[in-house]
């Protein structure tokens, strides 16, 4: 019988303290991050769980731990080639599907953890669009039992303000990361999964749509219609940013992004002070929206690429410009690839915003120009599902 393959290799760490070296002082500078070093290390291995703000948060997490850091990733970061071939060997993270129940990672998880391996995971599997952290899944606290490590539960606090995921835009500000409480195993082994995660959600939940800092750049609303697309006066609508201002497409009215992460209305008072208010009243509204109505005559279209993903291989463009078309029950792509929400079993946000549709046994992916709202997608088809399944007051839309 063919001896399993090891997971972790000793060039992993070589890898990782070079990277330091080179991206530590570079993070001070870009984002203005305080990594606290997590002293109480040692040589044990860990289950590191952190909240999401940033793209790059994982970069922060290695910078307070030592040695190597095996970091779950979205499984198209493992479909662009040589790319992908090589950040394998470079420092082996483990892919995992969107949206899913994936056994397959959890079995690779489980290989490092009993190859002495440290991991890390965002529970939430999704960055932040509001700043406040998104859903986080409870089988993450099974997961984390299932390992046998200690807990280390990495808060990462004003990354909303230096770099929302909306934006392309990396802000004059600060940051800070650090460890807030570990979870030893004799700790979890006495509790249910249930008080488990309620631990793991209360340390690693945080919430910016506050004051808490200034946060400098003359674009500040640009691409904030990537997470935004319902206007408290027109409902369902689209956005243009420019500069500090956000424009509702319908009504003209213009929202300006302080400094501060303030809103205010321009000539008129806006109704919510934050991005997180205004993203909550969005979830809220998809929530009441009874989207089978919308059968005959599309919610919204776009143009976008769509190429087919084969996992762990290579993406192939099917379209290099396709009309998009958003129905309360489906997706149709030039007219021809119609992908009912019913058949979708998995639609995912990667990045700011591109676009997976998992439809039977293929994975579409759609790009589009840098306004494109790929999040109204996701929400729909998740309204779409909770009201088939019966559960019209669901309020989970995805993320």
């Amino acid at each position: 019988m063919q001896k399993k393959k090891k997971w972790i290799i000793y060039r992993h760490k070589i890898v990782r303290n070079i990277a330091f070296l080179l991206l530590y002082p570079y993070s001070r500078w870009k984002y203005g991050i305080k990594a606290e070093p997590f002293k109480e290390q040692g040589n044990r291995a860990y289950m590191i769980l952190y909240n999401h703000q940033t793209a790059f948060d994982q970069f922060f997490v290695g910078m307070s731990f030592k040695g190597a850091v095996y970091y779950l990733a979205s499984e198209d970061l493992f479909s662009n080639g040589w790319i992908s071939s090589l950040i394998r060997w470079l420092v082996a993270p483990i892919p995992i599907k969107k949206q899913s129940t994936d056994t397959t990672a959890v079995k690779h998880c489980i290989q490092v953890a009993k190859e002495g391996g440290t991991l890390a995971i965002a529970p939430e599997g999704n960055r932040t669009y509001s700043g406040k952290t998104e859903y986080m899944s409870p089988a993450i606290a099974s997961l984390s039992r299932k390992l046998k490590l200690p807990i280390a539960l990495y808060r990462i606090e004003g990354g909303y303000g230096v770099h929302p995921r909306w934006s392309d835009v990396v802000r004059k500000g600060k940051m800070r990361s650090y460890v807030c409480r570990v979870i030893e195993p004799e700790e979890y082994e006495n509790l249910t999964n249930e008080e488990l995660f309620e631990i793991i959600e209360k340390g690693l939940t945080v919430n910016e749509g506050v004051s808490d800092g200034i946060f400098k750049s003359d674009k500040r609303a640009e691409y904030l219609e990537r997470a935004i697309y319902v206007c408290p006066y027109c409902g369902l609508s689209e956005f243009e940013s420019n500069g500090n201002e956000i424009k509702c497409k319908k009504c003209n009215r213009k929202i300006t992004y302080g400094e501060n992460k303030k809103l205010t209305g321009v000539g008129f008072s806006f109704p919510f002070l934050y991005v997180t208010e205004w993203y909550d009243y969005q979830k809220e509204f998809v929530c009441s929206l009874d989207v089978t109505k919308y059968k005959d005559v599309p919610l919204y279209r776009d143009t976008a690429s769509v190429s087919e993903v084969f996992l762990h291989k290579r993406k192939q463009l099917l379209y290099k410009t396709a009309d998009i078309c958003l129905y309360g029950d489906r997706i149709v792509i030039n007219n021809d690839l119609v992908l009912p929400f019913s058949d979708i079993t998995a639609i995912a946000v990667l990045g700011r915003n591109k676009l997976n549709i998992y439809h039977g046994n293929k994975l579409y992916q759609l790009k589009s120009g840098k306004r494109f709202n790929a999040l109204k997608y996701v929400n729909i088809c998740f309204r779409y599902k909770n009201i088939c399944k019966g559960d019209e007051n669901g309020k989970f839309l995805g993320l």
